[in-house]
C-alpha cells in the first residue's frame, strides 16, 4: 500500500528531530503531523528563564519555529524560513507546558505561509508566530 501524505509528513518530522540537537535538549516532542500541519510540544525548565523569572522569548520563538520548520517542510521538500515574526501576549512560568500548533495557509511557487498559535497548559495563547518559507530543492529524507 503506498505512503499517505499524512505518513511521509510524521517521518519527515521524526527524522529532523532526529538529527537536530536542539529539540531533544528542551524536550520538544511531536505531538501531531500531517501535510502541512505540525503540532509540537516542550515544557519550561529552569534553563530557559530570562532574568525576569519568566520564558526567555528565544524559546518560546524556538517552539513556534520548530513547529514551522516541520509543517513547511512536510511534502519531503527542503525548506527553510524567509522571514518570520512573533507576538508574545502574556508570559510562561516555569513548569508550563506550551504546545505550538502550525498550520499552513498558502503555497505559491516556491513559498509558503505558516502561522503558529503557542498555547500554555491551560489552553491560552502566549504567542503567535508568523512565518513565510522558502523550498530550497531537494528532498528531506529519501522517498520511500
Amino acid at each position: 500500500m503506498p505512503e499517505t501524505a499524512d505518513e511521509l509528513a510524521r517521518r519527515v518530522a521524526a527524522h529532523m528531530l532526529s538529527r537536530e540537537g536542539t529539540g531533544p535538549a528542551w524536550g520538544i516532542a511531536i505531538e501531531e503531523m500531517r501535510e502541512g500541519y505540525a503540532r509540537l510540544s516542550m515544557t519550561i525548565t529552569a534553563n530557559m528563564l530570562n532574568g525576569y523569572g519568566t520564558a526567555h522569548g528565544g524559546m518560546i520563538f524556538a517552539l513556534a519555529d520548530t513547529a514551522f520548520a516541520y509543517a513547511c517542510n512536510s511534502r519531503n521538500v527542503s525548506s527553510v524560513v524567509q522571514q518570520a515574526s512573533i507576538v508574545f501576549l502574556t508570559a510562561v512560568r516555569e513548569g508550563e507546558r506550551l504546545t505550538a500548533e502550525a498550520s499552513e495557509h498558502g503555497l505559491a511557487g516556491r513559498s509558503g505561509v505558516y502561522s503558529v498559535i503557542v498555547r500554555n497548559t491551560l489552553d491560552a495563547e502566549v504567542a503567535v508566530f508568523q512565518g513565510l518559507s522558502r523550498a530550497i530543492g531537494g528532498t528531506v529524507i529519501a522517498a520511500g
